[in-house]
């Protein structure tokens, strides 16, 4: 049964990739720097960006009680204006504070709404400055779940979205502002601090003794196990033995990093050759891994999105590379209904009580 909720994500998905197409480009074409007029296709991109964020924006901040943890950080953010202890990263809990002292106590909705803006902002801005095939980047992005995972999990799909626009200074070898955006990212969840050597490796061109190191490792993760669990568990004492600290991993998440690393293969030596697009095949590589091979690491998922929504960019960056028109265009469908049916499974899953962003309710009708 189609929901009010549910028509309102597959219509959002269908509107914004819509206004998506209307970008008059195959890649966002960057502002000039020098000059303070803009040209016809400029302006476009710009407008279609800023729809897409408004759209985006305003279904996440008109929201009230969605996502499994909704409420939590409601009494939460009672706490913090209490002056009480809350684990939470202090960058979150001094933002929280900030807000709280324009406001009367327990308005959480402007808080709610707030990071929402954030988080929403840095994902389009790094969808409208990195996206080759912009379109495709928009829709992979909705029907992979990015989005609709940000309506739940407030500081970790923030601390994402600034990951996801870090993007850039790693193509830029600017590690200086990569590693600042990161470090600030981690005040609100520190998880996202192992991007840091993740992404920096991601961008090193491996060869064969690096590839064996990483076979090697692997190999460690199945023998010692216990190991990695207690470096982890010194950072993050309280996972040991939570609900989160279950060893499960996702099939649906290997079978999809699985496919696109044998998409890769197809046409490696593309990959090889381009800076952009290896950096988009190792981390979907080191996302296999990691699924495959470290299910007794507490919230893996999370530590997989890291590395996984590099695929917003390097599977349309890929398809773009492809001479052959037909075979793009093969590809393109193929890959386009594949997650199709993956937004089809994560839609179904998304009344289940540890994700909860259905049903929707906002604030304004409800």
């Amino acid at each position: 049964m189609i929901t009010y909720g549910l028509f309102l994500y597959i219509a959002l998905t269908l509107l914004v990739t819509v206004i998506a197409h209307g970008t008059d480009q195959a890649g966002v074409v960057p502002l000039r720097r020098f000059s303070p007029y803009l040209s016809r296709k400029e302006a476009r991109n710009i407008l279609c960006s800023a729809e897409i964020f408004i759209l985006l924006a305003g279904v996440s901040l008109c929201r009230i009680a969605v996502g499994n943890d909704y409420w939590v950080y409601r009494d939460n953010f009672k706490l913090i204006a209490q002056d009480r202890y809350v684990s939470y990263e202090p960058g979150f809990t001094y933002v929280v504070k900030f807000l709280q002292w324009f406001l009367s106590y327990d308005n959480y909705l402007p808080i709610f709404a707030f990071f929402s803006i954030v988080t929403t902002f840095f994902m389009v801005k790094a969808l409208h400055e990195q996206g080759e095939w912009f379109v495709f980047s928009v829709y992979i992005f909705m029907t992979a779940g990015y989005y609709f995972g940000s309506l739940n999990n407030v500081r970790y799909y923030l601390a994402l979205s600034i990951a996801m626009y870090s993007i850039k200074y790693i193509h830029e070898k600017d590690y200086v502002k990569f590693t600042s955006l990161i470090i600030l990212a981690s005040l609100f969840h520190k998880s996202v601090l192992i991007v840091i050597p993740l992404y920096i490796l991601a961008a090193v061109k491996w060869n064969v003794f690096g590839h064996m190191a990483m076979a090697l490792a692997c190999g460690s993760f199945i023998a010692v196990p216990g190991l990695y669990r207690k470096v982890i568990f010194l950072f993050y004492p309280f996972y040991e033995g939570s609900m989160f600290d279950k060893g499960l991993t996702s099939i649906t998440s290997i079978g999809r990093a699985l496919a696109i690393f044998l998409f890769s293969l197809i046409y490696i030596k593309k990959v090889r050759d381009d800076a952009k697009l290896r950096f988009g095949f190792y981390c979907n590589l080191f996302a296999l891994l990691l699924y495959t091979f470290c299910s007794f690491m507490p919230e893996i998922s999370r530590i997989g999105f890291y590395l996984s929504i590099t695929n917003v960019f390097y599977i349309p960056s890929l398809l773009l590379r492809i001479e052959n028109k037909k075979a793009k265009a093969i590809w393109s469908i193929l890959i386009a209904l594949a997650f199709a049916a993956f937004f089809a499974l994560f839609l179904k899953s998304a009344y289940q009580t540890d994700i909860r962003i259905l049903p929707y309710y906002n604030w304004i009708f409800q």
